[in-house]
């Protein structure tokens, strides 16, 4: 998939609850973690249709690989709520970060991809591909080259320098 998305830029878990899960990762040596309870997304769509999927989330970065957690707050449709009913939680999503997320969203979709769900957070869009038919892990691809770029390479900034103290932080 490289030769396609690039290199893994995140590894994305859902988790039932995100406060716990924070708390597990800093034991491991990972944060700082920075939280927003619940994300705004601009819109949100799951396979095509409008969903009123709302979640919470939390980024930290262990070296250049970020982590992120996600937890949800309804019952609206989404990967991430189909991911639970099957009795999952952990490791859900890779992400590929690009500037050029046009060009990268029409090459995924030129070579068969579906898209699963989608949306965009403070107009940073993002999709999920639907490979869900193969074992394995789902692949998102994002938007970074705004404002949501400048702020995940300071947070991993910050991760690179964290002293251990304050551990989990609200984001905004």
């Amino acid at each position: 998939m490289s030769r396609i998305f690039g290199q893994i830029n995140q590894i994305g878990y859902v988790v039932r609850d995100l406060h716990a899960a924070m708390e597990h990762w800093v034991a491991q040596g990972v944060g700082p973690w920075f939280y927003m309870d619940p994300v705004v997304t601009d819109y949100f769509r799951y396979r095509g249709a409008d969903s009123g999927m709302k979640m919470a989330a939390a980024v930290a970065n262990s070296g250049d690989i970020q982590i992120e957690l996600i937890q949800l707050l309804n019952d609206e449709p989404s990967l991430y709520k189909d991911f639970l009913d099957a009795g999952r939680e952990g490791a859900q999503h890779v992400a590929y970060w690009t500037a050029d997320y046009q060009e990268l969203y029409d090459h995924a979709l030129s070579l068969g991809y579906i898209v699963a769900q989608e949306g965009a957070i403070q107009g940073g869009r993002f999709a999920y591909l639907d490979t869900e038919t193969h074992p394995g892990t789902v692949i998102e691809i994002s938007d970074v080259g705004g404002a949501k770029g400048e702020v995940f390479a300071a947070l991993r900034d910050l991760a690179a320098g964290w002293d251990g103290d304050d551990p989990i932080r609200e984001f905004g």
